[in-house]
């Protein structure tokens, strides 16, 4: 049948474009940035604040380091040839558990988590901002 409805020979990939990682810590850094910046009011919210901030450098910096150090001890035959573009991984699937997921889906599904915490936070600070400037 020549008008499938199901693609196919799109390429599997099992790991997750460089993009994606580089919009996660993004997003991460945008969520300390806007605790930062729109709630550290008072002399007392520093540690709180600080902690924070530690915990969430923690939470990038062991996946980051946990993949560096993946990558310098592969094996030759399982590194890839050649870079892929992010149009080519996005258009392309991505291998989870027994099945696939479109491309697009994963990075959607791994990113909308860490968008919501950090856009929500601030968009709560702006909201504090405007109320505490209306207030006085």
């Amino acid at each position: 049948m020549a008008n499938d409805l199901v693609p196919q020979n799109r390429p599997v990939f099992d790991e997750l474009h460089p993009n994606i990682y580089r919009a996660a810590v993004s997003l991460v850094g945008l969520f300390v940035l806007a605790a930062w910046i729109l709630f550290d009011r008072r002399p007392d919210t520093g540690l709180p604040l600080a902690m924070v901030t530690v915990f969430l450098l923690v939470a990038v910096l062991l996946p980051v380091s946990l993949f560096l150090v993946c990558q310098r001890h592969r094996m030759p035959y399982q590194r890839h040839p050649e870079k892929i573009s992010f149009r080519d991984w996005r258009n392309g699937d991505f291998a989870v558990w027994g099945g696939k997921l479109r491309g697009t889906d994963a990075a959607i599904d791994v990113l909308l988590p860490l968008a919501a915490v950090a856009l929500g936070l601030a968009a709560m600070g702006i909201v504090f901002l405007i109320c505490a400037g209306a207030a006085s």
